[in-house]
């Protein structure tokens, strides 16, 4: 049993139950983190030395936070702990990661793979201006630096994490000027039936927009976002939107979170070519795994929101569901029917929740067709609007790898993660053609920049 060397990339809710799962049946795994601590982004650790309590850091999911972060102290002496780890390639049996500039290549036997999940954006004028950041950047300013991302912070998006930030920022002690969903106030009541599928994850959600409202936040639904204002010397001023009648409104800020829902980090699973589907609920394409967590390549298993995106809830039953299927596979311990049934009877749920808040908080893909030639939609290459829809009607760039190649779209540091779902919705849109048919962005190492250096070191070169 000690001999399987199975290595797990993540130490979010899925890593962490994956690895308990390996811990008990005495595996000793090898667990890879970019992270400085565990908890992944939802339930991210303040650094050593800060001391706020749960219940601020974390809100509604305080309880969660502090049990997940109890199980990984427990699991620290009989897991290999790689932190501040990046898993950057992947080849058969052998993860390759760097750490401190200094490259490495881990065999296994198998991999679990929960690399989670990060900002799913729609631009807008203006959001490449200095104070416009992603929902997921202001929660990691908060939880790991204790501090704000402006002094006035509107949030802009849709869905259960624009609340929860926002919420998290007025518990801290942060002006928040206004939270401004695209979504409509009617969409959550005909979502309501699939949402009655976790019903405390529901009222959590109902609660945290009324501490909102009685916060004094103000509060709107079913806009349609109209320009960031500001300038490249001031940044971020403030944000106009349309309501439902189209009538303006007009906030002043000096920073803007954004967010709609997420995307998922896939990029492992595309180095590894595993099979992808394209999930027209979420209208992104996601890998394929059967039920219990295996992918279309033998010994790789993916779970959490970097395959399946459930939340939090659901990345901790299919963490664990993905290990006790790699110790099956292995022959090291048959799965226990009972729990397994159990787990998948969970994830089910989570499905129907899943689908609901789809429902409930669409992603607003017409958006993309009415932006602004000028808008800039690659913020890394600077790469407007206007230059992919040219690059459709007169360079027949309608495929979204094509497009990259003709307009550099998704070449930059951040490697298509912010852009590419819009982009695609774009080229589609400017070539009359299904979201489907544009494809998506082909994933290839390294997942994220690294130093040429690291790549000399260690025999990886």
């Amino acid at each position: 049993m000690g001999q399987a060397r199975i290595a797990i990339v993540g130490a979010g809710p899925a890593g962490v139950r994956a690895a308990q799962a390996l811990v008990e049946r005495g595996v000793r795994p090898v667990v890879v983190d970019e992270g400085r601590r565990d908890g992944g982004q939802i339930y991210r650790r303040q650094p050593d030395g800060f001391t706020r309590p749960y219940a601020k850091l974390y809100g509604t999911e305080a309880d969660k936070a502090q049990a997940l972060h109890r199980s990984f102290d427990q699991l620290r002496d009989r897991i290999e702990w790689r932190a501040e780890t990046l898993a950057w390639h992947l080849e058969p049996h052998a993860l390759h990661v760097v750490r401190n500039g200094e490259a490495e290549v881990l065999p296994f036997d198998a991999l679990i793979v929960c690399s989670g999940a990060t900002d799913r954006l729609m631009p807008v004028p203006g959001w490449d201006l200095a104070g416009c950041y992603s929902l997921g950047a202001a929660q990691i300013s908060l939880k790991s630096q204790a501090c704000a991302i402006g002094r006035r912070v509107v949030f802009m998006g849709t869905g259960p994490l624009l609340y929860l930030v926002a919420s998290q920022y007025v518990a801290a002690g942060a002006q928040v000027e206004a939270v401004l969903d695209t979504s409509a106030s009617v969409l959550r009541l005909r979502a309501l039936p699939r949402l009655a599928a976790r019903p405390g994850a529901l009222l959590n959600g109902l609660k945290l927009v009324a501490s909102l409202r009685r916060a004094g936040v103000h509060v709107m639904t079913g806009v349609t976002p109209v320009e960031i204002g500001g300038s490249p010397r001031r940044g971020v001023t403030g944000v106009r939107v349309r309501d439902g009648r189209g009538r303006e409104h007009a906030f002043e800020c000096d920073a803007v979170a954004l967010g709609y829902h997420l995307r998922s980090e896939a990029q492992l699973a595309d180095i590894a070519r595993c099979e992808f589907r394209f999930d027209a609920a979420s209208r992104q394409w996601l890998p394929r795994i059967d039920q219990d967590g295996r992918s279309s390549v033998k010994g790789m298993y993916l779970a959490g929101d970097g395959v399946r995106l459930s939340g939090a809830d659901g990345a901790e039953a299919a963490g664990r569901l993905a290990a006790l299927t790699c110790l099956a596979d292995l022959g090291i311990e048959r799965s226990d029917r009972a729990e397994v049934v159990q787990l998948r009877a969970a994830l089910d749920k989570m499905e129907r929740f899943r689908l609901g808040l789809l429902q409930a908080f669409p992603w607003p893909h017409r958006a993309a067709a009415a932006l602004p030639d000028s808008t800039v939609v690659c913020r890394c290459e600077v790469v407007t609007a206007g230059e992919l829809r040219t690059a459709v009607s007169e360079l027949g760039a309608c495929e979204i790898n094509r497009a990259k190649a003709l307009c550099r779209v998704g070449m930059g540091r951040c490697q298509s993660r912010y852009c590419g779902h819009a982009a695609a919705e774009i080229v589609a849109h400017a070539a009359g053609i299904p979201l489907e048919q544009v494809g998506r962005i082909r994933g290839q190492g390294p997942v994220k920049p690294l130093s040429v250096s690291a790549l000399t070191v260690g025999g990886a070169e």
